[in-house]
């Protein structure tokens, strides 16, 4: 039971991602009430990965890998841990 709200959580914070990133290249969507709700969800998450990996070129951010890896290992782990 708690190991399938666990998996809940990640994958609906994983999509608030993608929506994010998607977005992002979207000018007209970027500046919508509901996109900038999401935005304040997941970017200080984002924030975090991109000190790591700063965007390459000002263009290609690669931040948001490392941030998809993160979020399944922590799920992987709290998964685990509640077994």
């Amino acid at each position: 039971m708690l190991n399938q709200i666990i998996h809940y959580i990640f994958s609906f914070y994983t999509i608030l991602l993608v929506v994010r990133i998607i977005g992002s290249w979207i000018p007209d969507i970027a500046t919508q009430p509901w996109m900038m709700f999401i935005g304040r969800l997941t970017d200080p998450f984002l924030l975090l990965f991109r000190r790591i990996i700063p965007p390459i070129g000002g263009m290609l951010d690669l931040s948001p890998l490392l941030a998809f890896l993160t979020l399944q290992f922590l799920e992987y782990l709290l998964r685990s841990i509640f077994k």
